[in-house]
């Protein structure tokens, strides 16, 4: 399950979704907004998205966690929207049998999430002024 979110995300109910009794291992990676980037004071971000093509890129993505990885079932939610200094902005979770397996495949999704799901980041400054982040263009692979 891949989803985008403008409300907060709820993280126990999130791993409750992917127990199962043959789960030996849960492994999560949950990213918050920070109050710095490259050296400047960061007061909030705005998250925007192409939803139609984030969801199936983010349902992709963890389709290919499952075929590579050895686990029982993953869940990546990602916030859109204005989020203030210590909200949660992205929350991935893997069940698995062992947690070699549970930990690889998290960090297989969150990197391959931050690359290609169409999701910009926009920071406000302290000084008044904002700027986007990771809103460049690539061509598809």
């Amino acid at each position: 399950m891949f989803a985008l979110s403008d409300q907060p995300l709820d993280v126990a109910a999130l791993r409750r979704s992917l127990f199962h009794p043959e789960a030996g291992a849960f492994a999560a990676f949950e990213g918050w907004v920070r109050n710095h980037n490259e050296g400047r004071a960061v007061q909030r971000l705005a998250y925007e998205a192409y939803r139609e093509l984030g969801v199936k890129e983010g349902e992709r993505i963890l389709a290919e966690a499952k075929e590579r990885f050895d686990i029982l079932d993953a869940a990546c939610v990602h916030r859109v929207g204005t989020l203030e200094i210590g909200d949660s902005a992205v929350w991935v979770g893997v069940s698995a049998a062992h947690r070699d397996a549970a930990f690889a495949a998290c960090r297989y999704i969150i990197d391959e999430v931050k690359a290609r799901v169409p999701i910009w980041k926009n920071e406000s400054y302290p000084e008044g002024d904002s700027g986007w982040i990771n809103a460049e263009y690539r061509e598809p692979d």
